[in-house]
């Protein structure tokens, strides 16, 4: 419905496979996100206060005007068209259209045969067959006006009735109507999000009722039970928006050097690049610990990374990095890594007007996925998508962690001499190189539509990731940035 802004998957929350599961009619035995009417009626505050003030911010008011404009046409014939199914969604969208005071003369939700007894193979095929039946019905409307805010749709729809018209002029005499002017336009599209903490829940319902099925036996054979999992991809002292506007105002840009391929961070010091076994968590207060922090100085690496040095405040606060030195990332150029900073060793002490304080809460940079349920697996292992899992010990000390306790203090290093000579030359006893040993899967979602979460959810500009029932194919949901270790600095 191009009248109305629909929810997408939100590309923060979940990682890009996931994305393409949700929108597949096949992932769940319920269907996927647009098969579940649960999810259409979660939006905003939900299906009762948001009819009450009849979903206000969730229009495309220019649309709505055009509508109210057919409204009070004596001769024009106004259609609300939707690829949602006539059994799930029919009462719901009904609910929506009048909330709004809109009188369409017809509304039309894909039915789960045609008329004639017909399969659709899609919501494009529906939509175009059904069409085809109007203008036939109406053989004197001369003008055809079609709105659009899928592009894949729009240029189905051109390419149909440019065909259909000229079908009907190769006919000529035998046709039973004459051409129809048609004008598709292609509407903005209008990405919209739910809430966060909505949009999980109600993806674990259509988990659950998914389960049940398979576990009172009424799926077909095989079909798996599934669980929404976490992906770490690190753990460390988050920095809020404010701050990091802040701290970057300290990256030194050489005069007439080339600006545009800079990328601005800011929002984090590490604790592990990793999932945080459970003894570190405790060392450091746990997850939404506050700690202050202070910037000591800065540096800028081979004019390709910017980074803040900070410490404590008070100054003998414990913390915990595995970073040599508790450092921010400040920004980086398109070919610089933030790993690199842990090969500073050159930095410049800050003015005093340059030495903000701060305060950050633990926390984990994360997406979620949804994976088959496995049978004896520990949330630890869980961490990790599709791949051998790495284990602790009851502690949950790993061998890889150096760690840095804000003390000058050291712990026992178990690991192969080889791994620990990585830095052994640099003049500081602690450093190492786990910054730039980053393992796992990253997600992205920069760039794509959503990723803004203005407002009542509303998304940013960019490449869309609006897709309707018919827009599911295997490339789907598997853009972004997974597998880029540096994604989420």
């Amino acid at each position: 419905m191009a009248v109305f802004a629909s929810p997408l998957p939100n590309k923060q929350l979940w990682n890009s496979a996931t994305i393409g599961q949700l929108g597949s009619p096949d992932m769940f035995l319920n269907g996927g996100w647009w098969h579940d009417s649960s999810i259409l009626a979660a939006t905003g505050e939900g299906l009762e206060k948001e009819q009450a003030r009849a979903w206000q911010g969730w229009w495309n008011e220019q649309i709505v005007e055009l509508v109210e404009s057919s409204m009070a046409q004596k001769d024009a014939l106004s259609v609300l068209l939707t690829g949602r199914s006539e059994s799930n969604f029919s009462d719901l969208v009904k609910r929506i259209v009048q909330s709004k005071h809109l009188h369409f003369d017809m509304v039309c939700l894909k039915p789960a045969t045609g008329p004639a007894g017909q399969k659709f193979r899609s919501t494009m095929e529906f939509k175009q067959e059904l069409l085809k039946d109007i203008v036939y019905t109406y053989k004197d409307a001369e003008k055809l006006n079609i709105y659009e805010d899928r592009v894949k749709h729009t240029k189905a729809f051109r390419d149909f009735f440019f065909q259909f018209n000229e079908d009907l002029m190769r006919a000529q005499a035998q046709a039973s109507r004459r051409p129809i002017t048609t004008e598709v336009i292609q509407v903005p599209e209008n990405a919209t999000q739910l809430d966060p903490v909505v949009e999980i829940a109600a993806i674990q319902r259509m988990i659950n009722a998914h389960n049940i099925q398979v576990r009172a036996g009424s799926a077909p054979p095989g079909t798996p039970p599934y669980q929404i999992k976490k992906t770490v991809f690190y753990t460390g002292y988050m920095i809020p928006a404010d701050v990091t506007e802040k701290l970057t105002s300290l990256v030194s840009l050489q005069q007439g050097g080339q600006k545009d391929d800079i990328r601005y961070l800011a929002n984090s010091i590490l604790i592990t690049p990793k999932p945080c076994p459970r003894s570190i968590l405790d060392k450091v207060g746990g997850i939404g610990a506050k700690v202050r922090w202070k910037v000591t100085a800065i540096s800028c690496f081979e004019n390709k990374l910017w980074a803040a040095r900070v410490e404590t405040v008070p100054k003998g606060t414990k913390f915990y990095s595995e970073n040599p030195v508790p450092t921010v990332v400040l920004a980086i150029r398109k070919n610089g890594r933030p790993a690199d900073a842990a090969r500073i060793v050159n930095w410049h002490p800050v003015t005093q007007e340059q030495a903000f304080e701060f305060d950050s809460v633990v926390g984990e940079k994360q997406m979620l996925r949804i994976e088959e349920e496995t049978a004896n697996e520990s949330e630890y292992e869980s961490y990790f998508p599709n791949r051998p899992h790495r284990k602790e010990d009851q502690n949950g000390r790993n061998d890889n962690y150096r760690p840095n306790n804000g003390r000058g203090g050291r712990v026992r290093d178990d690991r192969p001499g080889a791994y620990r000579g990585g830095n052994r030359d640099r003049g500081r006893g602690n450093k190492n190189t786990s910054y730039g040993s980053r393992g796992g899967a990253r997600g992205g979602h920069r760039g794509d539509r959503g990723g803004g979460g203005r407002g009542r959810g509303r998304g940013g500009g960019g490449q869309s990731q609006y897709r309707s029932l018919d827009d599911i194919d295997n490339g789907y949901g598997n853009r972004g940035h997974d597998n880029n270790p540096d994604a989420f600095y």
